[in-house]
């Protein structure tokens, strides 16, 4: 155990919540571990609010404990690692499904040079009943690959609660999350901050809790997948929506004026119909991208971003978003009053129902953008009014 006047290198952090009966033996393991490598180190157990008596085990047992009022598997971990007085961070769960006995090749790594070292329990080995089948088959193969390809990170176990990093890089990034998604945070922005990165084999064990786990397996997955997409690449939905858009706009207007020939195939009103629903689908997708973006950067995310993203954000607002909305709005009535005034004056007897058609959808396409625009507007003005209160 050091002193307080050695220079510590490595600090051991577990989280903790009600982990009275697994705390003292991973407490012990970590303990074994500084004594047998000679590595200079401390044990912390950031403590979630434990009713159980965790934080007195754990001092009996040598570990420094550190309060951490706010909840969350995120809030606790951030807690334990800006308390930490290492140079180098293990975290890992207090539930005895990871040997702090076995710490070698996290060290070696993180020696070397690595910033983020993984663990990887497909690689190390999982016990039998260690992770449930929905886990273990689904969700973290599912998931670690969607970070995979989604930000290019050589990492194949996402959810791993073994890692190591260099405890200064990992603050440098500013992480945000408070609950398991922070799993996911510390992976993502890694890879997108050039952070070197690796990963070790790593096991897992059965815990050894009587209690049902803190993990929610459609809660949590869903706040992984959800962190994903907020930092989702601009050709995820960005570019495709563009695409879709300008292509469902251009087929729309174009068909609006008579049918489309190519050779022997005719593209006519119900062709229009798809084209229009295709706009709107791509319209959405874009939106999505642009104010997912918006809001990660007002809830303190910190993102890639461009100058070109810069400038749109400078110039879209609530008022300028109800602005081209209207309009688009207006737009899309006006051709229908126009349409109304001439069955009107037919005396409101039958119409040629493709003419008809073909102007009555792109004026529901324009309604439909116009609203889609103000709605997203207004809800970037909620967005700068959360702003403005948290300040």
């Amino acid at each position: 155990m050091a002193t307080q006047t050695d220079a510590i290198e490595l600090s051991i952090v577990m989280p903790c919540l009600n982990e009275a009966e697994t705390l003292a033996v991973c407490i012990d393991k970590a303990q074994g571990y500084l004594e047998r490598s000679g590595v200079v180190g401390e044990v912390i157990i950031a403590d979630n609010g434990s009713t159980d008596g965790s934080q007195d085990i754990a001092r009996a047992h040598g570990a420094r404990v550190v309060h951490v009022p706010a909840k969350g598997y995120g809030s606790a971990l951030m807690g334990g690692i800006e308390a930490a007085r290492g140079e180098y961070v293990i975290m890992g769960d207090a539930d005895d499904s990871y040997d702090f006995s076995k710490l070698d090749q996290f060290v070696e790594r993180l020696r070397a040079g690595d910033e983020l070292v993984m663990g990887n329990r497909f690689r190390g080995g999982i016990a039998e009943g260690a992770m449930p089948p929905l886990h273990k088959y689904l969700g973290n193969p599912v998931l670690s690959w969607i970070g995979r390809v989604l930000f290019r990170s050589p990492i194949k176990d996402f959810h791993c609660g073994l890692r190591g990093f260099n405890r200064q890089s990992i603050l440098n990034l500013h992480l945000q999350t408070t609950g398991m998604e922070f799993a996911s945070e510390v992976v993502v922005k890694s890879t997108l901050g050039g952070l070197r990165v690796s990963e070790v084999p790593t096991t897992l064990d059965k815990d050894g809790r009587s209690r049902p786990p803190h993990l929610r397996s459609w809660r949590d997955g869903w706040r992984h997948l959800r962190f994903l997409l907020i930092f989702s690449p601009r050709w995820l939905f960005l570019i495709p929506g563009a695409v879709a858009f300008f292509l469902g706009l251009l087929g729309t207007l174009y068909i609006s004026f008579g049918p489309i020939i190519l050779g022997e195939i005719g593209f006519d009103v119900s062709s229009q119909v798809y084209l229009a629903a295709l706009t709107v689908v791509g319209y959405q997708s874009v939106l999505f991208a642009i104010l997912t973006k918006i809001y990660a950067q007002h809830e303190g995310f910190r993102i890639p971003r461009s100058r070109n993203f810069d400038r749109l954000e400078r110039r879209i607002s609530l008022e300028s978003g109800a602005l081209v909305g209207l309009l688009l709005f207006l737009v899309g009535v006006g051709i229908a009053i126009a349409q109304f005034v001439g069955w009107a004056n037919t005396g409101f007897g039958s119409l040629e129902m493709r003419a008809t058609l073909r102007l009555a959808i792109p004026a529901a396409l324009l309604m439909m953008l116009g609203a889609q625009t103000i709605m997203a507007g207004m809800f970037l003005g909620v967005l700068n009014v959360g702003l403005k209160r948290n300040r």
